[in-house]
């Protein structure tokens, strides 16, 4: 028998309410609109359903992938023969902690200013926009540079993510995690770890270096600000995403990190780049940093594209461009 029968009776007996599919898609749940099919694919509702799929998913060694609105995804055409868990579809709790204030917390983060009064906690699957949503109705600011960043606050976390001069550093309190063990037992740890500890840079975290760990929910601390002043900030940066990315086809956002002394859009734009093609896979004639799915692409395509602007870019420029597009196998 193999992994998957396995797991299914296990979970049809453990966990009967769990929604799970066979043989799902990728190019259904990654913005790229690429890749073959999960040979399962679980949803949760909650952190303890997330973590007990986790944990049976090591001790049948069905490799467990946690997706959220899998907008930094490439995905192979063969699919993938693993366990894919989506926290974007119902792990979406969004709570104000209660009794926390910043004159009791003022010390945690040195990178955020001490008059922060609101504490907001967030399920792994919500939503960026969304929070960033609830944090203007309740006329926090902090979070308007995230209102226009299509991922979820668990990748977020993974990968620091930010935009216009924003990012999570600036405004994550702590973070809970789940670091699956691998021993006889299938142990997992889970632990709430403050801001300082999750050695945050660009685009990195301490889960870069733990792949299998898993974050589970994340709290934010933000300062009172003017709702309607936040929300015009909020519609500003979101137009400015408009006017130069290609938001109307399929991609990742961008692809390449920045290099240091360099933006990476810039340099490949400086190569003559933009418009270059490989199947359906095109390097964005608005926004040279983007690699966009112009209809059909496919893994090939889009890696084999990567591949050719680091090695233009290279030659002609003498940096190096690294993917911030996770790519799967």
């Amino acid at each position: 028998m193999d992994w998957a029968k396995e797991l299914d009776l296990e979970i049809r007996e453990k966990l009967p309410d769990v929604k799970i599919l066979p043989m799902e898609r990728m190019s259904r749940h990654t913005s790229f609109h690429i890749g073959g099919p999960a040979k399962r694919m679980a949803f949760p509702s909650d952190r303890a359903e997330l973590i007990a799929l986790v944990k049976l998913g090591c001790q049948y060694h069905a490799r467990p992938l946690i997706i959220g609105n899998g907008t930094n995804l490439l995905c192979p055409d063969e699919g993938l023969d693993r366990l894919v868990i989506d926290t974007s579809e119902n792990m979406k709790r969004i709570e104000i902690k209660s009794g926390e204030t910043g004159n009791n917390n003022k010390n945690i983060n040195n990178s955020v200013s001490d008059d922060w009064d609101m504490i907001i906690t967030a399920d792994a699957g919500v939503l960026l926009r969304r929070l960033a949503e609830f944090a203007c109705r309740h006329g926090r600011t902090g979070l308007e540079f995230a209102h226009g960043i299509p991922g979820t606050v668990g990748g977020a976390v993974c990968m620091n993510a930010g935009a216009y001069g924003g990012e999570m550093a600036q405004v994550l309190y702590q973070a809970e995690i789940l670091f699956p063990d691998d021993d006889i037992n299938n142990n997992i740890n889970i632990k709430i770890l403050d801001v300082k500890d999750l050695n945050l840079g660009y685009r990195h975290s301490i889960l870069n270096e733990q792949p299998d760990a898993v974050i589970l929910s994340a709290s934010v601390k933000l300062k009172t600000g003017d709702e309607s002043e936040i929300r015009a900030k909020m519609r500003d940066l979101m137009d400015r995403r408009k006017k130069s990315q290609p938001l109307d086809l399929p991609s990742a956002g961008s692809t390449f990190k920045r290099p240091a002394g360099y933006f990476a859009g810039t340099l490949i734009d400086q190569c003559g780049l933009k418009g270059l093609k490989i199947g359906g896979a095109c390097v964005s004639e608005k926004h040279a940093g983007f690699i966009v799915n112009q209809g059909g692409a496919t893994f090939q395509d889009v890696y084999g594209l990567i591949l050719e602007v680091r090695r233009r870019v290279w030659e002609e420029k003498g940096v190096r461009l690294e993917p911030e597009v996770k790519i799967i196998r």
